[in-house]
């Protein structure tokens, strides 16, 4: 009986023990399930060997701070490998900043590579103005070639000229924050062809000497104030457009026309009004004339008899009116026959 107890005892404890011992393998697993997946511990060795020295902690730090492990990491081994000196926290500051690490990493290494001195904290400023700093180191190696749009201008003799110019640009890394884009680049060569196909007296000179164009605008420094160093500007293309001189010129005579034939208009209107007037008043005239010699005959009548004119005198002028008559009569005859 007492062999019984013992066995059943033995056979509860073995059994607590193996209950244990399943519980805190499973708590083992399920720790090591959730700390390979807050942990890339692959990358974490491969860091290591790479020789970049991170604690695990710091790993789990930048879990609860919401930045991936694997970009640090990633970046930190390609900039290990490239011979340049990069923290951890400085790459968590300019991921948590919105940058863009990668591109920044990537920046540093061709810059290395290509001995342009730039550092960490000018990439990162020049990552987070918004500009592409890969492009830029890129563009600071290998200049970029950028063609401007057609710039149309008229010389001192009045003829167009279209022009299309390629302009060679450098980036400048030291002025890429806070300096003018390629707008402003094109603008300003924009303008200084204008002005001097706009200097010269015949478009001939421009025709001629294509690069009268680039020797001016080069003196201009036009890259002043700007993320580019200016090279060289060449003339690609110019072509002859309108006569605008003689366009002008002959909208201006058809102004003067216009405006002459208004100002004759005026004075044939005015001719008309006044020879109009004189017609009204030779009219009014020759009524007066045939009221007054209406007039005439009372006006006798009453001299008549009033004794103011004598019968002698009356017939004499009658003899005077008949005269002048018959020698208007003979006149007139005479210029008839002529």
């Amino acid at each position: 009986m007492m062999n019984i107890f013992n066995n059943l005892l033995l056979a509860s404890v073995n059994t607590g023990v193996i209950t244990v011992a399943v519980v805190a393998l499973v708590i083992l697993i399920a720790v090591l399930i959730v700390f390979v997946g807050i942990i890339p511990i692959p990358l974490w060795i491969a860091a290591v060997f790479s020789g970049v020295r991170i604690s695990l902690f710091s790993l789990v730090g930048m879990r609860l701070r919401r930045v991936p492990p694997g970009v640090i990491l990633n970046a930190m081994i390609q900039s290990k490998k490239a011979g340049i000196e990069v923290d951890s926290q400085s790459l968590e500051a300019h991921y948590l900043a919105g940058g863009n690490v990668f591109r920044v990493v990537h920046a540093l290494v061709a810059a290395d590579k290509a001995a342009i001195n730039l550092t960490f904290q000018r990439a990162t400023a020049i990552d987070l103005a918004g500009r592409n700093v890969l492009e830029a180191v890129k563009m600071s190696v290998n200049p970029k070639v950028i063609e401007t749009p057609c710039v149309t201008a008229m010389a001192k003799n009045g003829i167009q000229l279209r022009a299309i110019a390629r302009v060679t640009l450098r980036a400048n890394i030291d002025r890429l924050v806070g300096g003018a884009g390629e707008e402003t680049v094109l603008a300003r060569v924009g303008e200084g062809i204008v002005t001097t196909i706009g200097s010269a007296e015949s478009h001939t000179d421009i025709l001629e000497n294509p690069d009268r164009i680039s020797k001016t605008v080069l003196a201009k420094g036009l890259d002043s104030g700007t993320a580019f160093e200016l090279l060289s500007i060449d003339i690609a293309d110019v072509d002859v457009g309108k006569n605008i001189g003689a366009e002008l010129q002959m909208a201006q005579a058809n102004a003067d026309k216009d405006i002459a034939q208004a100002k004759a208009e005026e004075r044939r209107a005015m001719a008309i009004a006044a020879e109009q007037e004189m017609k009204a008043r030779i009219r009014e005239m020759e009524a007066n004339l045939v009221q007054a010699e209406s007039e005439v005959p009372m006006a006798i009548s009453e001299a008549l008899a009033s004794g103011k004119l004598g019968i002698l005198e009356y017939y004499k002028m009658k003899n005077v009116i008949a005269d002048t008559e018959m020698r208007q009569a003979i006149a007139g005859g005479d210029k008839s026959r002529k």
